[in-house]
């Protein structure tokens, strides 16, 4: 009956073999993730093959785990450092788990095959480990939006291929690393577009040799810190430049030549100690918005660019110095859409020209607390102009009082291009109305940040459904499934919008669409498909996402999961009748056949993979495989303690505290089955006191092994020769 137990065994390891595909390494360790977080998802429970879970994704020959996505998934725990045995590893996203915490692991270094790192949106605490640097084939790195403290590691200045680093919006202290003769620096980083550093606690002056024109930079994002000294003058060889954000810091002196910058969008040097002269910006025919406030540049008159920005959407130049008249050809600019110039010393006449000349997006033009004292503007001006604490506000009768009191702006009404038959409709407050068929349904809902100007782009039919195609392109989506539900200005000068997506069936997105949309925002895939230029997005953070407690929408499971438990289940089946067949035959017959088809077969292991017990040995046991690759950190190179010809040898702690060394044949090498019978016999026999013990053996996988007692004083030649 024992041996028919072990054919059992045998046969159903031989199943699980056919339906677990996954390398056995690698699932290894995702079952040990799966113990170590809440809330993973249900495929990852009810399904024995990992390359089949929700947001795994393996090599189809291999099986090795190639990509992990788990954005959104309400993720509780810490990030084990055992991820870093998953070395083909090319894509990590955990992005908007606001319930992973704890440090991030060393071990992450040792996954280097990794493109993407994802961790926006955690929180994360602790050091960003040195050891990131060695992830030589990283593109993308978004560590945003989490606790991160400490300094920025110089060893972040080795990723050659490196096009987006974030880093923005967590503790960060200390300089902006750059290279020394004893360690790289971020100056190391060519090929890269995006440097968010911002809202972080980084200090020290901006060092002129972090720029050059070799670089690519889009993105320079270090407001928010307590960045001090000058803005170095090497900055203006960026001419890649789009997005320069320098303002919340404690920068001085005066702003150096910028005007190689011709392709800048976004311009904000504001809450600074600046100084000086106004910098010219004749040369930025592109620039979009524009805050030079709360700066001490000298006293002088609107500069001539006022008149020569064809692209502005938005000047904010507040509690300055600027003096004299407006010049009436800002107000022309057809883009125009928002002037704040509050808390200077503009006297004269303001003179916006005739109405046909203003432009049709001017929204605002905000002039309270200048030297005002007389204003032609056109009685078919209705839009917002604000001239408080101007003297010519002084005159009660004057045709401009009403331009004197303080209007509350209109705020940004919900956009979609398809709700004219949803007013009416109403749901519980879990839920929202999918403006595709006015239905209810839980929506994935997140943050986009934006920079540039948003009042006329949201309320223009063009350019959201430019936005709305950009997001729907291969995310499966429906038309006018995407609903911007509000923005605000914040008062870090951000646009944050709050974006929903509506599941096309149903109510609920299944976990796989959820990682794929949180991927695609994160990863901003979507300015690829003609997104408009001034429309500067920086980051996406997504609401956790309300999944039914049955599992989360629709679950799809693989054809491969599919064939795998069909062709189990008739394995299975078939392996029940083999054995209840071959339980009536004769165990004589078994016996001779097992003895005819293996010197083994007279050996039996008591059940337990430590205490087998060979009954024709001296004392010498019958080890596993796994038993013996566990006791050596799956034979790590720093438990090797020796080798020869026959192979390699192994320092291995067993379960139960015994320290013993594993001598493992290499492969091509093994001699035949009696002769490491007879080996074994022949070595359980011999008793030496100056000759290690055998403790045990392994046959296994192919695998031919002697364990001994372990010699901490040397080898048998030392200790035969009186050496140790």
């Amino acid at each position: 009956m024992k041996s028919q137990l072990l054919f059992l065994a045998f046969f159903l390891s031989e199943i699980h073999f056919i339906y677990s595909l996954t390398d056995p390494n690698d699932a290894t360790i995702l079952n040990a993730l799966k113990y170590a977080w809440k809330n993973t998802p249900p495929s990852w429970e009810y399904s024995e093959d990992a390359c089949s879970w929700e947001g795994v994704t393996c090599n189809s020959s291999t099986y090795r785990v190639t990509g992990l996505k788990l954005s959104t998934m309400g993720l509780e725990g810490k990030l084990e450092g055992d991820i870093g045995e998953l070395t083909e590893l090319t894509t990590l996203d955990l992005s908007s788990n606001r319930g992973l915490s704890g440090s991030l692991s060393p071990r992450l270094g040792n996954l280097q095959k990794l493109n993407f790192l994802i961790l926006a949106g955690c929180s994360f605490s602790g050091d960003i480990p040195d050891e990131l640097g060695n992830l030589s084939e990283l593109l993308f790195l978004a560590l945003n939006s989490n606790n991160l403290t400490g300094n920025i590691p110089p060893s972040l200045g080795k990723f050659s291929k490196l096009y987006w680093l974030d880093l923005a919006e967590n503790m960060l202290t200390g300089p902006l690393p750059i290279s020394t003769s004893m360690a790289p620096g971020l100056d190391h980083l060519l090929v890269a577009k995006h440097f968010h550093f911002n809202k972080n606690k980084l200090s020290g002056p901006i060092p002129a040799k972090l720029f050059s024109s070799n670089m690519k930079l889009i993105h320079i994002l270090f407001d928010g810190n307590q960045l001090s000294g000058s803005i170095p003058p090497t900055l203006g060889l960026v001419n890649s430049l789009e997005v320069l954000r320098l303002d919340r810091n404690a920068l001085t002196e005066s702003v150096p030549n910028l005007s190689n910058l011709t392709n800048i969008v976004v311009l904000n040097l504001a809450l600074n100690k600046l100084t000086g002269t106004l910098p010219d910006l004749t040369q930025m025919t592109k620039l979009n918005y524009l805050d030079l406030s709360n700066n001490s540049f000298e006293p002088s008159e609107a500069p001539t660019w006022f008149s020569t920005l064809p692209s502005l959407t938005t000047l904010v130049m507040e509690y300055g110095s600027l003096q004299g008249p407006i010049p009436r050809d800002l107000f022309s600019f057809p883009q125009l859409q928002q002037v704040k110039l509050r808390n200077n010393k503009f006297n004269d006449t303001l003179d916006m020209g005739e109405h046909e000349k203003i432009s049709p997006q001017l929204k605002l033009v905000d002039l309270q607390n200048n030297n005002i004292s007389y204003v032609k503007v056109s009685s078919k001006y209705h839009k917002s102009l604000i001239l408080r604490g101007n003297p010519v506000c002084n005159d009660d009768t004057s045709s401009v009082h009403t331009y004197c009191q303080i209007k509350d702006q209109q705020p940004i009404k919900p956009n979609s291009t398809s709700l004219a038959n949803c007013e009416n409709a109403s749901c519980p407050l879990d839920q929202d109305r999918n403006p595709w068929n006015c239905e209810c349904a839980y929506p994935y809902k997140g943050t986009l940040s934006v920079g540039g100007s948003l009042l006329s782009e949201l309320s223009n039919a063009t350019v959201f459904k430019l936005l709305e195609n950009s997001l729907l392109m291969d995310q499966s989506l429906l038309p006018c499934s995407i609903y911007i539900q509000g923005a605000i200005f914040n008062g870090d000068d951000y646009h944050q919008v709050q974006l929903a997506f509506f599941p096309s069936t149903g109510k609920y997105f299944n976990r796989s669409e959820i990682q794929r949309i949180g991927f695609f925002m994160v990863t901003q895939r979507y300015r690829h498909y003609g997104f408009p230029q001034q429309f500067e997005t920086y980051s996406f953070i997504a609401d956790p996402y309300a999944f039914p407690a049955n599992g989360g929408g629709r679950t799809s499971i693989g054809t491969h999961v599919i064939i795998g438990i069909a062709f189990t289940c008739a394995i299975l089946v078939l392996g029940l009748l083999g054995v209840g067949i071959y339980a009536v035959r004769k165990k004589k017959r078994a016996e001779e056949a097992i003895g005819y088809s293996t010197p083994f077969g007279s050996w039996t292991s008591s059940g337990n993979d430590c205490s087998g017990v060979a009954p024709q040995l001296k004392g010498a046991r019958w080890f596993s495989y796994d038993e013996l690759r566990k006791c050596t950190n799956n034979f790590a190179e720093r438990n090797e303690i020796g080798s020869g010809a026959f192979g390699k040898v192994y320092r291995g702690l067993l379960s139960d505290g015994l320290v013993v060394a594993i001598k493992r044949a290499q492969q091509g090498s093994t001699q035949g089955l009696l002769e490491f019978k007879t080996e074994i016999e022949l070595l359980s026999r011999v008793h030496h006191k100056n000759l290690v013990g055998l403790v045990g053996f392994c046959f296994e996988q192919g695998e031919q092994m002697l364990i001994y007692e372990f010699m901490p004083n040397g080898t048998i030649r030392d200790s035969l020769s009186g050496l140790s």
